[in-house]
């Protein structure tokens, strides 16, 4: 294979192939007739979501007209007000899925019956381990702390790992090898070893080669990553789920973020312990059995996916056309529009992930989702697609669109500020008018407009740190106000970096640049101050450009202030944000609480990884 003597992997770590077909399902075919059960409300939490971000848009872009004063249309406040409204849909909808999330935290519906004590299993699954060039130490205790816990709770006979190579390195998957060999002298579920002389379809291929040659001895699977932390009591709720609804196709928990060292790690670690919670239990009380998939830490009906989700090869070159990407979003478009149901387990708990350790490593990670998400734009009109599956893609693809977005939105506000501001306004053009014409911009409503745009784009995260404040898991509060400060502050800062990071990868992928398959790095951190300046140096090159017009409007330079700040600030930023020592420093401020009643193994992965 490409030059590399790789012998194949021993045919004892392979169990006997049981096949079972794959259907190499087109986009376009005609959907069948079926539809899962839809819990009680949905329909009613839908027109609330969808109508009030709807409703909350046309209000907002109706005062910026005014704001404008687009009696007068100029181009500059027409492009200025469409991407005002393009953009505030999105923050809108969060919003009103807050609101809904904080009426599910309330509520806690459970429409499967997950926090139930789940029965006795009669049917296997199977728990995929994809991986490609990853620490094969870090994999072992993974793998070792989840065997140990679930032959501790007697299901060692349902479940058998399967490690899936794709990796390329002969001496790497040497390692992988030894390390498979180690954990099966241990007690605990079977585990198995298979290295793939193709890489065919990557990591979707991967598991598709799977499906085919072992699928039929499984009546679901979990795709785990190589950071991925799955709790026994969790797996044994969802298989038995699993066989408790026959209509139900797909199953996904919320991985929360374990494990992160640096201030960038322990920041994500802590938003997406107060906030994923709320925004995952308002996603599920819309999305009903038309939930999205995310690729891991997910439970997956075997015989449905090999049913409806075989992923064609996309016409065209790279970026666009090849192998699907992001073929979460689509295998679970495939499956809810073959008539399966795709739910949201927001309240199960016991799924953990670990996040990039810093910016950098996030980037590299977003250029990669950033180019599977776009080729969602070739396939989101498919035949048949519910709405919503369709709006997951949509959503995905605006993930990334709105960072060229936001800088168009900011260069055109400039021009507008300074057109107000520094031209002399002829409040008599036509020479003997009753009434003068008053200058362009209303500042009194460009301030009620700007005000209500940072409430809804703060509210969501102020809910769920209230929500959280009031749950039996509160953390002390002086806390969790100061760690949601800090995150807050933080994250605004960072986001100028990340505007233009994602704007050049959305630039490059439309230039027809594929950006390859390149290893996730998982930990470390420290980043050189070289190194920091390097990454930070296109930033404060934007933010010197965006600081120019300052010189002649000091107002401009008081309204782009928290921009400008994160951008001039970038190299600080990022050395900071990578350090360790600065995590443990800030580490009481951002204790990741833990959510849902199952916990993470009692034995932390980094403990074990330390022991082998």
């Amino acid at each position: 294979m490409d030059g590399l003597n790789i012998p194949p992997a021993p045919r004892v770590w392979l169990p006997p192939e049981q096949p079972l077909a794959m259907l190499e399902a087109e986009l376009g075919a005609a959907p069948p007739a079926t539809s899962p059960p839809r819990p009680p409300g949905t329909v009613l939490w839908r027109l609330f979501v969808l109508g009030g971000a709807v409703l909350l848009t046309v209000l907002a872009v109706w005062e910026m007209s005014v704001v404008l004063g687009l009696a007068r249309w100029t181009v500059t406040g027409v492009a200025l007000t469409a991407l005002f409204g393009v953009l505030f849909i999105w923050l809108a909808l969060a919003f009103t899925n807050a609101l809904a999330g904080c009426a599910a935290m309330i509520t806690r519906p459970d429409p499967l019956g997950l926090l139930a004590p789940p029965g006795p299993l009669t049917a296997r699954t199977g728990l995929l381990v994809p991986i490609h060039q990853e620490d094969p130490v870090r994999l072992g205790a993974m793998l070792a702390v989840l065997r140990a816990e679930l032959a501790g709770a007697g299901l060692a006979d349902r479940f058998d790992i399967f490690v899936l190579s794709d990796t390329r390195d002969a001496s790497s998957g040497g390692a992988e090898e030894a390390m498979v060999a180690a954990l099966r002298d241990a007690r605990g579920p079977a585990v198995f070893y298979r290295r793939r002389r193709d890489n065919a379809g990557r990591k979707a291929g991967n598991v598709a080669d799977w499906v085919r040659r072992f699928g039929a001895g499984y009546e679901g699977f979990v795709i785990l990553d190589a950071d991925s932390v799955m709790s026994a009591a969790t797996l044994h709720a969802l298989a038995a789920a699993l066989e408790r609804h026959p209509h139900v196709g797909l199953i996904q928990t919320l991985p929360l973020l374990h494990g992160g060292r640096t201030l960038f790690a322990r920041m994500q670690g802590f938003a997406g312990g107060v906030h994923s919670p709320l925004i995952a239990a308002g996603l599920s009380l819309w999305h009903g059995a038309a939930g999205n998939y995310w690729g891991h830490n997910a439970i997956i009906r075997t015989r449905a996916f090999a049913a409806c989700c075989g992923l064609p090869k996309l016409p065209g070159r790279k970026p666009f056309g090849g192998d699907v990407m992001s073929h979460d979003f689509v295998e679970a478009a495939l499956l809810r529009r073959a008539g399966w149901g795709v739910h949201m387990a927001p309240f199960l708990g016991g799924s953990f992930e670990e996040g990039p350790p810093t910016l950098p490593d996030m980037a590299v990670r977003d250029r990669r989702w950033c180019q599977g998400n776009l080729q969602h734009i070739a396939i989101i009109g498919a035949r048949g697609l519910h709405p919503l599956s369709r709006l997951h893609m949509l959503t995905g693809i605006f993930a990334y669109l709105s960072a060229p977005l936001w800088l168009l939105f900011l260069l055109l506000g400039i021009a507008v500020s300074l057109q107000a501001g520094l031209l002399q306004h002829d409040y008599f053009p036509t020479g003997h008018a009753l009434f003068p014409t008053w200058p362009v911009v209303d500042a009194e409503r460009a301030l009620l407009v700007f005000s209500v745009t940072m409430v809804l784009l703060l509210a969501p995260k102020l809910l769920a740190a209230v929500m959280l404040a009031v749950s039996p898991r509160r953390p002390p509060p002086a806390r969790l106000a100061g760690g949601t400060v800090l995150e807050i502050l933080l994250s605004a800062l960072l986001s100028p970096i990340t505007m233009l990071w994602q704007t050049r990868d959305v630039v490059t992928i439309l230039a027809g640049r594929d950006g390859g398959w390149i290893a996730q790095r998982r930990e470390g951190g420290g980043m050189r101050w070289r190194e920091a300046s390097r990454y930070g140096a296109a930033p404060m090159a934007l933010g010197a450009v965006l600081l120019a017009p300052g010189l002649l409007a000091p107002a401009v330079v008081l309204w782009m202030a928290p921009v400008l700040t994160g951008l001039l600030l970038a190299p600080v930023l990022l050395k900071l944000t990578s350090s360790e020592r600065a995590g443990a420093a800030l580490a009481g401020a951002l204790m990741t609480p833990v959510i849902g009643r199952r916990v993470m193994p009692a034995a932390r992965t980094s403990d074990v990884a330390a022991r082998v």
